[in-house]
């Protein structure tokens, strides 16, 4: 897979500040099906920051893969800021990563409804010595729009979040 050369950059970057502060990055991802993990190790030498990612799609993965208790995605829907932190915190206490960024969301065509149209994405992140966090964004475009500007937004809060692990 080719990712634009502006964000394979500035991933690069980020694994820089991870690499000098030690810090191993896991993911946890539904609708951008794996596209971070995929971005993180398109550098060359990610392998020493970059520890695994989760391609969590079903409620059912959410929950065996990364402890996303089943009651929690029933209150608040798979696509919601409880569900996203839950991912991030899961990916930390399911890898030896000290960094994680979780993303769930909508990505179209359908699926979406009123109170949760397509184009709404919940990016995550979690630093082992803090609380998770959740970003709400809703996205326009297409699918592949949807699924690039969650990919972007990931980058940019686990670049946000390296600084203060």
């Amino acid at each position: 897979m080719k990712f634009d050369d502006q964000l394979v950059s500035r991933a690069g970057a980020l694994l820089e500040v991870c690499r000098a502060k030690k810090i191993m990055i896991s993911t946890a991802e539904s609708c951008t099906g794996g596209l971070i993990s995929a971005l993180l190790t398109s550098v060359a030498g990610s392998s020493d920051v970059f520890d695994r990612g989760f391609a969590t799609y079903t409620n059912e993965a959410k929950s065996a893969c990364l402890g996303v208790p089943a009651s929690l995605i029933a209150a608040h829907g798979a696509v919601s800021s409880e569900v996203a932190e839950a991912m991030a915190l899961g990916a930390i206490e399911n890898s030896g990563a000290s960094l994680s960024a979780s993303v769930t969301g909508i990505a179209g065509p359908g699926g979406g409804s009123v109170e949760k149209p397509v184009g709404l994405v919940f990016i995550g992140s979690c630093c082992k010595t803090s609380e998770p966090i959740a970003e709400k964004h809703i996205f326009s475009g297409d699918r592949d729009a949807v699924r690039a500007q969650s990919v972007d937004c990931a980058l940019a809060l686990l670049t946000r979040q390296a600084q203060i692990c």
